[in-house]
């Protein structure tokens, strides 16, 4: 059988699982360490898809380009690392929606911003390693989202061409980068969004509320 879509590539944070409350204590541990108040959880949540350097800036108001910014990511991210899959888990309805992929006979996978050495022990916590069919992390090339180059080299992983794959993400680098690459896109309006974004201005495919609708596109 022929489907117009043979693999779906996902973003991780925020659109396959939800890792808002591991990294957020994570931060809020590195503000104690410093002796600054912890940051509430959902202030934390819009900032986790755009990476540790960009939730250090925002919680200590420095510079991306200072030493400052540089030392506490690195501390931030060896915090992460020792708690990384406490309280994370794939969004309600996903698993059911990975399972339809798999028992179609296609393939899925993951293309991150987040460092292997981040991503990899966590797909093995939560026993997802033996099921994804590719994993790019943020570091696999020089290039990282929105460059469509680790799209593309995810679809050379499993054998799909870029115009029969379609990318998932939730934030507006991942369809810059989806589009560039060629794919289909959807922005996941359940994920780390912050109030003044609106995916609907993305210029997605399709904007989705809840993994379940996610079902559609297999069709």
């Amino acid at each position: 059988m022929s489907f117009r879509f043979d693999s779906f590539l996902f973003d991780l944070d925020g659109t396959l699982l939800d890792t808002h409350q591991d990294m957020g204590n994570a931060l809020n541990i590195i503000l104690n360490n410093h002796g600054k108040p912890p940051l509430p959880l959902q202030t934390i949540r819009p900032f986790v898809s755009k990476g540790g350097l960009v939730m250090i800036c925002s919680a200590f108001k420095c510079k991306p380009e200072s030493e400052q910014a540089a030392a506490l990511r690195h501390e931030l991210l060896d915090t992460y690392l020792q708690a990384i899959s406490r309280h994370t888990a794939l969004f309600p309805g996903m698993d059911s929606i990975l399972e339809k992929i798999e028992n179609s006979g296609r393939k899925w996978g993951i293309v991150t911003n987040k460092p292997g050495f981040l991503t990899e022990p966590l797909l093995r916590e939560l026993q997802l390693h033996k099921r994804v069919g590719c994993v790019v992390s943020g570091d696999t090339l020089a290039e990282r989202k929105p460059h469509p180059a680790p799209l593309l080299y995810a679809c050379k992983q499993i054998n799909s061409s870029p115009n029969r794959a379609i990318y998932i993400g939730d934030d507006e680098r991942d369809v810059q980068a989806g589009k560039r690459a060629g794919m289909a896109t959807l922005a996941a309006a359940w994920g780390y969004i912050a109030e003044q974004d609106d995916p609907n201005l993305w210029n997605a495919d399709g904007v989705i509320q809840q993994p379940q609708e996610i079902a559609a596109w297999l069709d």
